[in-house]
């Protein structure tokens, strides 16, 4: 079989790729207005993070979009960003970074394959219907070429799929486990089938959660799609920037950002408001794919008992449910969500070190973090929610 020859370019901004092409590889199963698998990957989204400026000049997420061609025709896509720190990831490499500059190296810029801000698990290498192997595999080395012509300390492919990541690693870079903790929707018919499943004392105790939220003297609203307003962004932005304050020190996303989604994305998007005395005073914000709903962020002006359970949480499953989606994945971090049904997942990450003692380092680490990951995901695993018995306790 006579070799195509593949031109690999690297682009600084989206407007270089039409949108149609793009999608044709990040989501060709939402052709024809399906959903897509996640949304954090086609045009729309990564054009919002460009064009609302949180990413490029002066944000440390330098656009480097990879683009493979085959006589003319798209066939593959990365997003791709230089990056000057390590800040919104979620896999986190600041020891790897303190380490190799301690020892007179300097670590950034890296390439980072991602979605900015993003910690859901996606495709990374884009590849249109069938040239899965030959595209994926000219990303994988154009990305890798591309560090190493430029004397880059590192790639890094974070919250891949897990195919992806054992294509990867035959490949010859260096794997990555870590976990997050997931929501799995059995065939629920409501809630309350949800809650049948659990033990009787975290059956009782998030009926208590439920209602104490619930007492908080307002009322809770779910907007999407057309019934997202902009007066419910003004609100949401202040949430959202008292969260990222106290999180991150200034927000990943501008306020521009949130004027674009209710343009291009609120179809998309699930926007879980409180409301009390007519104001707006909490709220959580979810994506929509193809078999997930994504919890992405949640922010509030006051605080009442367990309001941040119920939206972030308890209403991602009601939502879930009523869209006969597969799972809710919550996010990173955060092992209180075990109680709530959420169950500990394996996440995936790619990484190539130009230093060869650096990646011998650094490979030994991943080898045994990988294994303490697979002992925890084990243990958290057992003291779930879940019932372990077949009779139980009468409640």
């Amino acid at each position: 079989m006579q070799e195509q020859e593949i031109e690999i370019r690297v682009l600084p901004s989206l407007r270089e790729i039409d949108a149609a092409e793009w999608d044709a590889c990040a989501c060709p199963e939402a052709e024809g207005g399906a959903r897509p698998a996640d949304p954090f990957t086609t045009h729309r989204f990564l054009s919002a993070l460009e064009d609302s400026g949180s990413v490029g000049a002066g944000t440390g997420w330098q656009p480097q979009y990879l683009a493979a061609r085959v006589e003319g025709q798209l066939i593959a896509v990365a997003p791709m960003y230089a990056k000057s720190h390590s800040q919104g990831e979620y896999i986190f490499d600041h020891n790897w970074a303190h380490a190799y500059e301690r020892a007179g190296g300097r670590y950034y810029p890296k390439l980072q394959i991602a979605v900015p801000h993003t910690p859901a698990t996606g495709r990374r290498f884009l590849v249109r219907p069938g040239f899965e192997h030959t595209g994926s595999a000219a990303l994988m080395q154009g990305a890798v070429q591309l560090a190493e012509s430029n004397r880059l300390s590192s790639l890094h492919v974070t919250f891949c799929t897990e195919a992806e990541a054992m294509r990867g690693r035959a490949f010859g870079l260096m794997l990555r486990k870590t976990q997050q903790f997931h929501w799995r929707n059995d065939g629920y018919a409501d809630f309350e089938g949800f809650l049948s499943t659990l033990s009787s004392r975290k059956r009782k105790n998030i009926r208590k959660e439920r209602a104490r939220a619930q007492a908080f003297g307002g009322t809770i609203h779910t907007f999407s799609g057309d019934a997202l307003e902009p007066e419910h962004w003004d609100a949401f932005w202040r949430f959202y920037q008292d969260t990222g304050a106290r999180k991150w020190g200034t927000p990943y996303l501008t306020r521009r950002f949130f004027d674009i989604a209710q343009e291009t994305l609120r179809d998309d998007m699930a926007l879980v408001l409180a409301e009390r005395n007519g104001r707006w005073v909490a709220g959580a914000l979810n994506f929509f794919g193809a078999e997930a709903l994504y919890g992405r962020y949640w922010g509030c002006i006051e605080h009442h008992p367990c309001l941040h359970f119920e939206l972030c949480y308890y209403r991602a499953i009601d939502i879930a449910i009523a869209e006969g989606l597969a799972r809710v994945e919550a996010g990173a971090q955060g092992e209180h969500k075990l109680a709530r049904g959420y169950l500990p997942a394996p996440t995936w990450s790619l990484h190539w070190v130009n230093d060869p003692g650096f990646s011998k380092a650094i490979g030994d680490y991943l080898e045994a973090e990988r294994a303490a990951v697979d002992e925890e995901i084990t243990v958290l695993t057992e003291y779930g929610p879940f019932k372990r018995a077949e009779v139980e306790e009468q409640e």
